[in-house]
């Protein structure tokens, strides 16, 4: 399934919102979204790119600069946030911009989320926040609004599982199909979970979400970023133990 491309109107305005990035970004060499292993890439931000041959890179403070601009950006740490898990003033944040269509972002729910979990989660470390990255149309935007609805009952998670428990697209994100895996997640009262699916605040989160992403350049599902540090596409769980070392140690040099 190819990505659908971000509309002219929304390219303009993520131009626009990147362009106090763009400084750091750019001459760091840093691009997010641009490994592979990911679905949906998109055209690279404006004035994005990775270093040219002879460049020597980015130093650390260069790095570091840049992914702390990233990290103000997109983490929110709020409380009481159902896309959230992980206590709001851990050190480390992940935030995740996925599809619901996206095999590689399936992938990670499967296979390195629960390892994160247990391994940073519960012991305070690590905080994952969510964000609804519909780029595959109207059923991915579908299944988004629904993930939303599911958490305004306290069962996101429990939703958002059971959508990733294998791959599914199209007619398998229809409506009555999510109200069925809604039930099969705890959801409690469907006719207020259809409601919220299909109201106004359901589009409105999505859409908050999905020009997140946009404004910071985020090109392709999955996307993570660990305190500001971008981790592209279907990667080992070594780059995230890594990453989340790394943003572990800057934090305590912070203090």
């Amino acid at each position: 399934m190819s990505a659908r491309l971000t509309s002219p109107s929304r390219r303009i305005a993520a131009i626009g919102a990147v362009v106090a990035l763009v400084v750091a970004l750019v001459a760091t060499g840093i691009a997010i979204g641009k490994n592979t292993g990911g679905s949906g890439k998109r055209e690279p931000a404006a004035g994005a790119s990775g270093n040219d041959a002879g460049n020597t890179g980015p130093s650390a403070a260069e790095r570091q600069k840049a992914y702390a601009q990233l990290e103000k950006a997109s983490v929110r740490r709020t409380g009481d946030d159902p896309l959230a898990v992980g206590k709001a003033d851990a050190p480390v944040v992940l935030v995740e911009y996925a599809d619901y269509q996206c095999s590689y972002c399936g992938k990670f729910t499967r296979d390195s989320q629960p390892e994160l979990i247990k391994k940073y989660v519960d012991e305070g470390t690590l905080r994952i926040e969510f964000r609804n990255f519909p780029i595959f149309g109207k059923d991915s935007e579908r299944a988004a609004r629904a993930s939303w609805a599911a958490g305004q009952q306290g069962r996101f998670w429990q939703f958002h599982d059971e959508i990733y428990a294998k791959t599914r697209k199209g007619d398998a994100l229809a409506e009555d199909k999510l109200v069925g895996m809604a039930k099969d997640s705890g959801v409690g009262d469907l006719d207020r979970f259809r409601a919220d699916l299909n109201g106004s605040a359901s589009e409105a989160a999505v859409k908050k979400d999905q020009e997140e992403g946009y404004s910071i350049g985020v090109q392709s599902t999955p996307t993570f970023l660990v305190n500001g540090q971008p981790i592209a596409g279907a990667q080992p769980m070594s780059a995230f133990d890594e990453a989340i070392a790394q943003a572990k140690a800057a934090k305590k040099s912070e203090k």
